[in-house]
């Protein structure tokens, strides 16, 4: 009896690993058509803070896009943020883009991504309006790319991140957890029209969110993009994802900013998504490669059935990274591995876990957010 209830285990979560992966394989490339035939105007929003290993390049990379008719507002927290020069010469190589950086946040929330965005927000001369992370490396037709994906019933337009140029093996499993997994099951929810809005890269049409309460509404929870994809639904409208994902290149990580990494977001979804958090416990291959050794008997055949199973699992992954062109190496099978095993560990922790740092700044994630204007706010 446990062994038939083991092998329904590791044969059921198998069977819905590889349907989201069907799901996955079938939407992403697929292309729409955007609102309009023409170019519309757009204002491009960045936050800033700080700098990492590839900050010039995804920060250039929103200099040189063929969008004919597009501003781009930079965004941070202080003056003496490291990255402030950066942003200035940047600026003054590019004197054809119309860009300003606005110095100061406004803090609506305990958000500083959001609380970072407002006055950028507010700045924009135009309707159409994008928020995008500082390490999202914008290919030229970035913009095209996020108004192709609008449909009448479109909320809001997002793409989930794609790890890129990983520079050792847990930069490896940092991939592994971007790509297969979760940009895989972000793309297999929305085909499912259970589409979830991601915070690296949003397209709003500001009358829409204007008409919701504004950016400020985006407080209403401690992640913008969990908030984002509760408002959107509640006016009766869709977050729909780009025709694929843009990439964002990762270089060294270390075991510990992975984990931290990861933690910090499942606490966020564990929080603002419960019901849909549990069941991600069974997403990794580890419980079925477990269940199908003990349903097998162990020994000889336990190992040919884990075997069978990794196969199918990880093969099917491979064959998604294959078809979009995602990192892939000799050392796949054991990121993916780790990856599983880590899935586990912060799941769990995520359960328990009450604050997270995110950088630098400690959040209760049961705090709600409270408004307070920062007096020493300036635009440059």
């Amino acid at each position: 009896m446990t062994g038939s209830w083991l092998a329904a285990l590791c044969l059921g979560l198998s069977a819905i690993n590889l349907v989201s992966l069907g799901l996955a394989l079938r939407r992403i490339g697929r292309k729409g058509r955007g609102p309009s035939p023409e170019p519309v105007p757009v204002t491009i929003v960045r936050p800033v803070c700080g700098l990492e290993p590839f900050s010039e390049e995804t920060l250039a990379s929103g200099f040189r896009l063929a969008h004919p008719a597009y501003e781009l507002i930079i965004c941070v927290a202080r003056a003496t943020d490291p990255v402030v020069p950066l942003v200035r010469r940047l600026m003054k190589a590019h004197p054809s883009v119309p860009s300003r950086l606005i110095v100061g946040d406004e803090r609506v929330s305990e958000n500083p991504k959001l609380n970072n965005c407002v006055r950028g927000w507010e700045a924009a001369r135009h309707d159409w309006i994008i928020l995008a992370d500082s390490n999202v490396l914008m290919p030229p037709d970035y913009v095209q790319q996020l108004f192709a994906a609008w449909r009448p019933d479109t909320g809001l337009v997002c793409s989930t991140p794609v790890g890129d140029r990983p520079d050792g093996f847990w930069a490896e499993v940092e991939c592994a957890f971007l790509n297969t997994l979760q940009a895989r099951w972000q793309y297999a929810g929305e085909s499912l029209g259970l589409g979830f809005a991601q915070g690296k890269s949003m397209l709003w049409h500001r009358p829409f969110l204007e008409a919701q309460g504004g950016i400020r509404a985006l407080g209403a929870e401690i992640a913008e993009d969990a908030a984002a994809t509760k408002l959107v639904r509640a006016a009766g409208r869709r977050v729909h994802l780009v025709g694929a994902p843009f990439r964002q290149p990762l270089g060294r990580r270390r075991a510990v900013e992975v984990w931290a990494r990861q933690l910090r977001w499942a606490r966020l979804r564990r929080v603002t998504f419960p019901l849909f958090f549990a069941p991600e416990i069974g997403i990794g291959a580890l419980i079925p490669l477990v269940a199908g050794f003990l349903a097998a008997g162990g020994g000889g055949a336990g190992l040919l059935a884990t075997g069978a199973v990794g196969a199918a699992w990880y093969g099917a992954e491979w064959v998604l990274a294959a078809r979009n062109g995602w990192h892939r190496s000799w050392r796949w099978a054991a990121a993916c591995l780790a990856r599983d095993g880590m899935l586990l560990g912060v799941w769990l922790a995520a359960w328990v876990a009450r604050d997270i740092v995110w950088r630098g700044n400690a959040m209760d994630i049961r705090t709600k957010p409270t408004a307070r204007l920062d007096a020493d706010a300036t635009a440059a």
